[in-house]
């Protein structure tokens, strides 16, 4: 089966379905994270963040809080 072929055969699966396999390949990505680089701006954008968030650990939201807020859409 080619690339295509594979690509058009996950495209007709129903929604949940697909969800299932991003996470399923999400997940195999993320078992080896050492597998994919990171770029010295991603580094540094993680640096960042990190220094926000040790400066005010308080300042952020829960990701479920986040999640419901944007669901709610406020």
């Amino acid at each position: 089966m080619s690339k295509q072929e594979l690509v058009a055969e996950i495209l007709a699966l129903p929604p949940d379905e697909r969800m299932d396999l991003v996470e399923a390949v999400w997940d195999s990505l993320a078992a080896v994270p050492e597998a994919l680089p990171l770029y010295e701006w991603q580094k540094e954008e993680l640096d960042r963040r990190l220094e926000a968030h040790e400066a005010d650990p308080d300042g952020g939201a829960p990701w479920k809080e986040v999640i419901d807020r944007i669901r709610r859409g406020k």
